[in-house]
């Protein structure tokens, strides 16, 4: 859901920028949550009662009337009260983990935070904000919850997960009392493939296709098993004599191996080549076919599976953000 934010609270993230506002820098975690981390400010609610109180305690003083200064002295120690209770409600607090799954450029990050509670008391009404998106949840006495925030994905690569703020507004609604996390902690972003689908690139010899006409679906040889191969091709018997698993290497199945050649993109934008190997690899995991991947510097497979994927969109995600670097030539 979308935070409002009134003029307090946007005093108090301007506020953030000074350097006395912990933390200045990005923290390993878990991080625990202190009394020395905790600010606090009243609400517009807080400052109309304050108000209030104000006009109230000079009529008492001024016509010496008792009961409307016990009326005030009262209402202030409640008031001050629910001060403490907001500060001790984030005191304490664990930051254990934070998590994401991998995403293409322009889709919605998932972040998940857990938080741990420590001591016996229960923790309601709490808050987490990153830019616009917030949060709420309740921490049971030593107990754990998950949060979950939505994050926009701009760009490959590594991003930074920023400024969190963790923040209540119990018991009473009269102040908000709040802290800043900083986790040292990135996502990581794949490419954003090209929309259309492209054809795979063609082989560079038909010696496959002929081999595969003249043989059929033979047997080639035994390899050992790989992630992602299928059940049917795993050889039980000589597997059980070996003692491990050995899976029937077919010669049609090289006609189903592609290589995906940063180099034989010449021509094509830097970044456009970028997507159309993201598009590739997506669309021969999809089909089940082995594929190798070569950029400069790297080449990984040729393989199938989901870590086989993995590795082939991480490593374009951490390619070079521009085109003027030399790249070495394969």
């Amino acid at each position: 859901m979308a935070a409002t934010r009134d003029a307090v609270e946007r005093f108090g993230d301007r506020m953030a920028a000074l350097a006395l506002v912990r933390p200045k820098k990005p923290e390993a975690l878990p991080v625990r949550i202190t009394r020395h981390r905790v600010y606090i400010l009243p609400t517009g609610f807080g400052l109309f009662l304050s108000a209030i109180l104000a006009v109230l305690l000079l009529g008492a003083l001024n016509y010496n009337n008792n009961p409307a200064l016990l009326l005030v002295f009262l209402v202030a120690a409640v008031a001050h009260n629910s001060l403490v209770q907001a500060h001790l409600l984030l005191s304490g607090i664990q930051l254990k983990s934070v998590q994401a799954d991998p995403v293409h450029a322009g889709q919605t990050i998932n972040l998940r935070l857990l938080f741990d509670a420590q001591g016996q008391r229960l923790r309601d009404g709490l808050e987490i904000l990153h830019d616009d998106q917030q949060h709420d949840f309740d921490l049971a006495v030593a107990g754990e919850y998950e949060a979950s925030l939505p994050l926009t994905s701009t760009r490959r690569g590594w991003q930074e997960v920023g400024r969190l703020r963790l923040s209540t507004l119990r018991t009473l609604g009269l102040a908000r009392a709040w802290c800043w996390l900083r986790p040292d902690t990135q996502l990581l972003v794949y490419p954003a493939p090209e929309s259309e689908h492209v054809p795979f690139p063609e082989a560079s010899s038909g010696d496959d296709v002929q081999r595969t006409r003249q043989h059929g679906e033979q047997p080639h040889h035994l390899r050992d098993y790989r992630t992602g191969d299928s059940p049917r091709q795993i050889a039980w018997k000589t597997s059980a004599r070996a003692d491990r698993l050995l899976v029937r290497e077919y010669e049609a199945s090289a006609a189903h191996e592609i290589e995906f050649d940063w180099y034989q993109l010449a021509g094509v934008d830097y970044e456009a080549r970028i997507r159309r190997l993201t598009r590739w690899v997506l669309d021969a995991e999809c089909a089940g076919a082995r594929y190798a991947l070569k950029i400069p510097g790297e080449q990984l497979g040729p393989d199938r599976g989901p870590e086989h994927r993995h590795a082939c969109l991480r490593a374009l995600a951490l390619m070079p953000s521009s085109s003027t670097e030399p790249l070495p030539h394969g």
